[in-house]
């Protein structure tokens, strides 16, 4: 999976976004239990994968404060 600019991040909508930060937490675990097993090829996958999780919780929040509360 490629890296995904922030750029990219900002222009989609709420859902996309929460499904998207389930795809790369799910995709961690992956990465997390091949490491212990051993085949993991690219370790730098990790710290990328870390990363764009970082960045589209991010962007959520940002947003979520940008909204007004509805009392």
């Amino acid at each position: 999976m490629p890296l995904t600019k922030t750029k990219d991040i900002r222009e989609l909508s709420l859902d996309e976004l929460k499904r998207k930060l389930n795809d790369l937490r799910h995709e961690s675990l992956n990465l997390r239990l091949q490491q212990s097993t051993g085949q993991l090829e690219n370790s730098a996958r990790m710290t990328t994968c870390r990363r764009e999780i970082a960045r589209v919780l991010t962007v959520i929040n940002e947003r979520t404060k940008t909204q007004p509360e509805a009392k």
